[in-house]
This record gives C-alpha cells, sequence and structure tokens, in this order.
C-alpha cells in the first residue's frame, strides 16, 4: 500500500475500534483489559486511577514505567487514543503539570475528550493531528511518551525528528513499541491486518535505533522486554489469527517480533 492508503486503512479501523466495532487484529482486544494490561506493565493501583474506559488493551507496555514523570512536567503522548497513558500521567504530573494526547483518528480523540470530561481531569488536552506532523511548539515538551503507536507510521524518521523538535533541552523519550529481530515473511510485510495489527510496519530494533539517534537525540537505548505479548482470548494463539495466517505451515512468529522500550534525551 502507499502512504495515503496505509493512513486511511489504519485511521478506519481505529476508528472501529474507538466505536467498540471490532479489535485491531492483533488478538489483545479482548474483553479482560485490565487482565491484560497487568500482563504489560501496569500495576493494580495504576489501573484504578484511570477511567476503564480509556483502557482499549491497545498497549504492547509501560511507559509511564519508564518516563519517570515528575511533578509540573509537560508531557506529550503520541498516538494517545482513548487517553490510557495520558491519564495515568496526569495523576504522576499533578495539577501544575500539562498532557497533550495527540491522535489521527477523529473517534479516538473523541473519547478521549469524553473520559477526560466525565471524569473531571482538567490537566490533560487532546490534538487530532498525525505524529508526522504535531501542533506542538518547539521546545516545549518534557517528556515524549508513546505505546504501541510508531509502528503504524508510514514515515518513522520524520516522527522522531518532529519529537526532537519539540522537546525541551534535556527532555528526554520513554516509548514502548513493537520491533523486529529479522525481517518478517513476505506474506506478514504485505498483510494489511498485520499492519494494522502493529506487526507489518515494525522495522529491526537496529534500525529503529539507528532512526532515534539520526534525529539527534542521545544516549538511546533500545530494551527488549519480551517476545511479542498478544494472545488472541478465543484462539489462544500468541497473536491474531488473521496476522499467523501470513505464515506458511511450518512457520512461527516467535524469534521475529518483540517488544521493546525507547529511551533517550535531547
Amino acid at each position: 500500500m502507499d502512504k495515503k492508503k496505509t493512513l486511511k486503512v489504519v485511521r478506519e479501523a481505529y476508528g472501529k475500534i474507538a466505536q467498540g466495532q471490532e479489535g485491531c487484529g492483533c488478538g489483545t482486544c479482548g474483553p479482560d483489559t485490565g487482565e491484560f494490561a497487568k500482563s504489560i506493565g501496569y500495576s493494580e493501583e495504576e489501573l484504578k486511577a484511570i477511567p476503564d474506559e480509556a483502557n482499549l488493551a491497545l498497549s504492547c507496555g509501560n511507559p509511564t514505567a519508564v518516563a519517570s514523570l515528575k511533578e509540573g512536567e509537560v508531557v506529550l503522548d503520541l498516538g494517545s487514543g482513548a487517553g490510557f497513558d495520558c491519564f495515568l500521567s496526569a495523576a504522576k504530573v499533578g495539577s501544575n503539570g500539562k498532557i497533550i494526547g495527540v491522535d489521527m483518528t477523529p473517534e479516538m480523540v473523541e473519547k478521549a475528550r469524553d473520559n477526560a470530561k466525565n471524569n473531571g481531569i482538567e490537566n490533560v488536552e487532546f490534538r487530532l493531528c498525525e505524529i508526522e506532523n504535531l501542533p506542538v511548539g518547539d521546545n516545549s515538551v518534557d517528556v515524549v511518551i508513546s505505546n504501541c503507536v510508531i509502528n503504524l507510521s508510514v514515515d518513522k524518521p520524520r516522527v522522531f525528528q518532529e519529537v526532537y523538535r519539540v522537546l525541551k533541552s534535556g527532555g528526554r523519550i520513554a516509548i514502548s513499541d513493537i520491533a523486529l529481530l529479522k525481517e518478517l515473511p513476505g506474506k506478514i510485510r504485505e498483510s494489511v491486518e498485520a499492519y494494522v495489527g502493529c506487526v507489518g510496519g515494525a522495522i529491526l530494533v537496529k534500525d529503529y535505533k539507528k532512526i532515534v539517534k539520526a534525529s539527534g537525540l542521545r544516549d538511546v537505548k533500545i530494551l527488549i522486554k519480551g517476545s511479542y505479548a498478544c494472545i488472541d482470548p478465543n484462539t489462544k494463539d500468541p497473536i491474531g489469527r488473521a496476522i499467523l495466517n501470513g505464515l506458511g505451515e511450518d512457520e512461527s512468529l516467535e524469534g521475529y517480533v518483540v517488544s521493546v522500550y525507547v529511551e533517550g534525551q535531547k
């Protein structure tokens, strides 16, 4: 798919997720979102502190756990969805801090705004945009977080150029994402379902690190936290059936796809 078509497919798919019409195809979008969140690093206390409606089980880690957020900081969340990590960050930075969530899906932004309003969370705001073109001022953000989103970008170098631009000097990133240990089989790379399910658009860990460093960020670290943790609640497969169908009879995604934490500073 070309870039415009890819964006359209991803936007439509996540718009349907926001409206509760369907899951992303990765296998995580089952009914027990709380248990899934705990399995990838969120605590019971954290889950109690945020609206249940914000947890759509679209994560692959807990970026706020490695962000070391402080009172009064300004945090930018790339691909904020229904506001899950934004609301968690809002509690950590307090009333003197500010959280900006950005998402390219109108339905997600609307849902996040409703969640904030309905739960009286005032130090957050949500903006509709693509993460390659951020409506955020230069040198204005202390921390950039993101959770299982940058793999969906059609222009990852541009994303990190924008991240570098908006970060203050000394600002940092704390990103949870999906990456690859080796190139995916052709059928997976060409699969729309695999792309929407955060697999088809993923890049090699070594290439991910090069892109982050090329943006100007320093002290870049990528920690592989484990194999891709998605479990289909119906089939119990380690990833959605639509994606597995892209593999040959004797093939497995084991050894291909991993969850990572990405850190760095400006």
